[in-house]
């Protein structure tokens, strides 16, 4: 918001979190952010505080951006941080302001948030609110923000749109589709688009193991398909499954409001979609207990990768954290690096083994499961990497290594649903 013009007061309670931001660090990893960030606390364009008071005097306009995790003994969305930042700001909102939620909701939150908002606020109704669903992919979340590929505004009058239009002008001015529409439909935009995605990914895992039992390529087969422009190629590669911090958690809720709804049975698809991912983690164990002859006891295994995707250190729900948990679980010596999510990753996974790099993780390795496609591992010589390990073993668990290559260098290489 502040490269695009405006100028910004962001709310972090954790003092942890606040202290780097004030020092202009960025407290994960996401290509491109470092910069700005530096760039827009140095202009004095963006500014942090813990004070609820001071951004209500600051602020026209208050973004809520704030995570809704899983619940921890259930499949619905945690709204308790929605809710922990909304009630504290609104009782000092005493002039008209807008009020624009962010976060991924069940459908139904925005009208009681906004009864909630205008009961609290000395200034009622006039403190409106609006839903402004987010697109954002890890990885890329700069040039999401920047130029994005579509903008939604849920809104109940003329005038909070047109705070939004204005908000997001430079966006709008260069043609950014855009709709209109009313609470209920922005809550369920990024649910739905998230469940559509993830829904692709388990259909081809699913066919990937009809690949594996009959002989034919999933790569392939999924080139095929994604030749029909009603198809399309993305998302189509079959590997170890979705993870992260939202496709997981937010088919789980969307499914849980749906019952809540009484329309369970029309999401039933997309618990047999959560099924086919949990299981494609478990799969990949399977093949590379099947690798080591049916048994890891003592095996060592090297994992390249720990983020749940390239691009971002986040090992939320990473299928790539769990498979190397299960393989250490089941008697295996575990070695992980991933190029930024190592340390992330210890503090989630503490008792696995973590490399400096790609060739130390390797090294005396009887197999090797490469589960995150970061660009590095591409690089690495697989006829020099043959004279580290002690077994030439490659499962990639992503189909997105040489075969040819690795083949060539004397490994013997497996996918999931690759011949």
């Amino acid at each position: 918001m502040a490269e695009l013009g405006h100028e910004v007061l962001g709310v972090e309670t954790d003092p942890d979190k606040r202290d780097q931001l004030v020092a202009g660090k960025v407290p994960f990893f996401e290509p491109d952010l470092q910069e700005l960030l530096t760039t827009h606390v140095e202009s004095g364009r963006l500014r942090f505080t813990d004070d609820y008071a001071e951004a209500a005097a600051f602020g026209d306009v208050h973004f809520i951006c704030v995570g809704t995790p899983q619940v921890a003994e259930g499949m619905g969305a945690d709204l308790s941080q929605v809710y922990s930042a909304v009630e504290p700001l609104a009782p000092h909102l005493t002039r008209p302001t807008l009020v624009v939620g962010k976060s991924t909701v069940p459908v139904g939150t925005a009208p009681a948030l906004a009864a909630r908002l205008a009961e609290l606020a000395p200034v009622g109704a006039d403190a409106e609110l609006a839903w402004n669903p987010e697109f954002l992919r890890e990885g890329f979340a700069v040039e999401d923000t920047l130029r994005p590929d579509r903008l939604v505004f849920g809104v109940t009058s003329e005038a909070a749109e047109q705070t939004l239009r204005e908000v997001f002008a430079t966006a709008l001015a260069a043609d950014t589709p855009v709709v209109v529409t009313d609470f209920a439909t922005a809550e369920l935009v990024k649910v739905s688009a998230n469940a559509f995605l993830a829904t692709k990914i388990s259909f081809i895992n699913a066919v990937a193991e009809v690949c594996e039992v009959t002989g034919a390529d999933i790569v392939d087969l999924a080139d095929s398909l994604g030749h029909d422009d009603r198809i399309g190629r993305k998302f189509l590669n079959a590997g170890v499954g979705f993870g992260g911090g939202c496709l997981p958690k937010d088919i789980r809720a969307f499914v849980h409001r749906a019952g809540e709804l009484g329309a369970e049975g029309a999401m039933s698809l997309l618990s047999q979609v959560d099924d086919i991912n949990q299981g494609r983690r478990e799969h990949a164990v399977q093949v590379a207990t099947s690798m080591l002859d049916g048994s890891l006891a003592g095996a060592r295994i090297a994992v390249w990768g720990a983020a749940f995707k390239p691009q971002t250190d986040d090992v939320r729900d990473s299928p790539a954290l769990w498979i190397a948990g299960q393989l250490h679980l089941r008697g295996a010596q575990v070695s992980v690096y991933d190029p930024k999510a190592t340390q992330t990753a210890r503090r989630r996974f503490p008792t696995l083994r973590y490399a400096a790099d790609a060739v130390s993780c390797a090294q005396d390795a009887d197999l090797l499961l490469h589960l995150t496609a970061w660009p590095e591992f591409a690089e690495v010589d697989p006829a020099v990497l043959r004279d580290v390990v002690r077994r030439p073993l490659l499962l990639d668990g992503g189909n997105s290594l040489d075969f040819d290559a690795w083949r060539g260098a004397g490994w013997t290489v497996r996918g999931l649903g690759r011949r």
